[in-house]
């Protein structure tokens, strides 16, 4: 049946977005700084839709130094300054001022607990949550898990995390399949369950 293989209807026609579902949107991640980047990029796209920010992700990775939070945490006003002058981000010194704050975050995480990823996956006991939505009115915009991982983040330190935002995360890096049943990635992306996870 044509319903079986038809993909989500959120990235529409448009070739990056459409390529952002098929190859990474919900494929479980375990990088520590992969993580990083895309929890960064999320609270970057508060108020925004996510394709604003994929168009512009080269561009952040360029600006923010590969997103490795060992350089972003010596980030000084002087650098603020010039990123907020810079077109290829979003430039809101808010978002800027509290990516630095979020890397001193990670920093401390991967400090007392020795990995980020574990931090997160933990709210899923370390397995993707697969959930089985059939409409995409049916997909929340957060639940009890995203707004305890917000609420445990916050009091870490890290700011832009609120629980919608989290939520988000959540799906593009596969702690939660929300890919609909009729959408070929939903069984692609829960037979990856533990595939990267060295």
């Amino acid at each position: 049946m044509a319903t079986e293989t038809k993909r989500c209807p959120w990235p529409g026609e448009d070739p990056l977005y459409v390529a952002y579902h098929d190859d990474e949107w919900g494929v479980p991640e375990y990088d520590d700084r992969a993580l990083f980047e895309k929890l960064v990029l999320d609270g970057f796209q508060a108020g925004l839709s996510w394709i604003t920010i994929l168009r512009k992700r080269e561009s952040f990775r360029e600006a923010f130094d590969g997103f490795e939070p060992e350089r972003i945490v010596r980030y000084t006003p002087a650098k603020v300054e010039k990123l907020l002058k810079n077109p290829g981000i979003i430039r809101h010194r808010g978002k800027i001022e509290a990516t630095i704050g979020n890397a001193r975050a990670y920093l401390d995480i991967m400090e007392k607990d020795g990995s980020f990823a574990d931090f997160l996956w933990a709210f899923t006991d370390g397995v993707p949550q697969v959930n089985k939505w059939k409409r995409i009115t049916d997909v929340p915009a957060e639940t009890p898990m995203s707004v305890a991982m917000s609420k445990a983040l916050k009091a870490r330190g890290f700011k832009f995390c609120g629980p919608t935002i989290v939520y988000a995360f959540a799906q593009a890096v596969g702690i939660v399949n929300d890919h609909l049943v009729t959408c070929p990635r939903h069984a692609t992306c829960s037979a990856m369950v533990g595939i990267s996870n060295q």
